[in-house]
């Protein structure tokens, strides 16, 4: 079993739970470290250890990938795996931790259950964007395992988004933006925007407009075979951020959304499922006469 150690912030919680994961995992694992916290570890231990640098591919030989940190490690980690059809374990050391399945303090719990292959996959739906210019900043990797947003830029003017699924008009969006959202990003960006919740392994693809300026536009759900077709009216720079990467690109291009023909794995343990996830993470159900359900 060959595990890579993922980091994406070198805060100090993060990396003693990195410290923590390296003493744990015995000499019959192999395992290669982000090369990002070389210098937190001591010489003696960097001396038994390979590093990898998380902005190349990763190697074919790796089984594993430990993504420490919150659900924004788990977002940046994708940069890395990519196509690899490699399995995510997110060890939460952060705040809410959504899509990390375990907490830092069952750190040694989960490498037992890893190893005793007490575990499932989720595959979660990848989106792919592109755009009719051929100067695309966000080329290198055009997936999102969030979202795709589309937001106005140095500008308090709506913008007039129109917008078709499947070659057929949908309608206009005047507003602040588009929240393009899978299943797993339904609890991010999409959420705080009054979307709907949806379990992750839902075959759908959801839209969100952002603080439209018609109460009748709502969040809408379509099948994720669907492709999803914007154009912006105007020729000023608005704001399109893939998951957590931000670019600047002219409304004059449109800008195409469909599922990408690969996905994101992530592990989850028996013990784990995403309505508990709801009620301890979004305390759902946290009322005192749902007392003998809470836990």
């Amino acid at each position: 079993m060959k595990i890579a150690l993922y980091i994406a912030f070198q805060n100090k919680s993060s990396i003693d739970c990195c410290i923590e994961i390296i003493n744990l995992i015995s000499d019959n694992n192999q395992l290669v470290v982000d090369s990002k916290i070389k210098n937190e570890i001591d010489e003696k231990t960097c001396e038994k250890l390979v590093f990898f640098d998380s902005n190349e591919r990763i190697d074919s030989d790796i089984d594993f990938v430990f993504a420490v940190g919150g659900d924004g490690t788990i977002l940046r980690s994708i940069t890395y795996v990519k196509d690899s059809n490699v399995p995510i374990l997110g060890v939460n050391t952060g705040r809410l931790g959504f899509l990390t399945s375990v907490q830092k303090e069952s750190i040694s719990d989960a490498i037992s259950h890893i190893k005793n292959n007490k575990f499932s996959i989720i595959n979660r739906t990848i989106l792919k964007v592109k755009s009719s210019s051929k100067n695309n900043s966000f080329a290198d990797y055009p997936y999102a395992l969030n979202e795709v947003t589309i937001q106005r830029k140095d500008t308090t003017s709506l913008l007039n988004i129109s917008c078709q699924i499947n070659d057929k008009y949908l309608t206009n969006y005047w507003s602040d933006g588009l929240i393009v959202s899978t299943p797993t990003g339904s609890t991010g960006y999409s959420l705080s925007n009054g979307g709907s919740i949806v379990s992750p392994e839902s075959n759908v693809i959801l839209l969100n407009p952002i603080a439209p300026h018609n109460i009748n536009m709502r969040s809408l759900v379509i099948p994720n075979d669907s492709n999803i077709k914007i154009d912006i009216e105007g020729d000023n720079e608005i704001n399109l951020s893939v998951d957590s990467r931000m670019y600047s690109v002219s409304s004059s291009n449109q800008i195409e959304i469909s599922k990408a023909d690969f996905t994101i794995k992530t592990i989850k343990f028996d013990n784990d499922n995403f309505y508990k996830r709801l009620r301890e993470k979004l305390f759902w159900g946290q009322d005192m006469r749902n007392k003998n359900h809470n836990n």
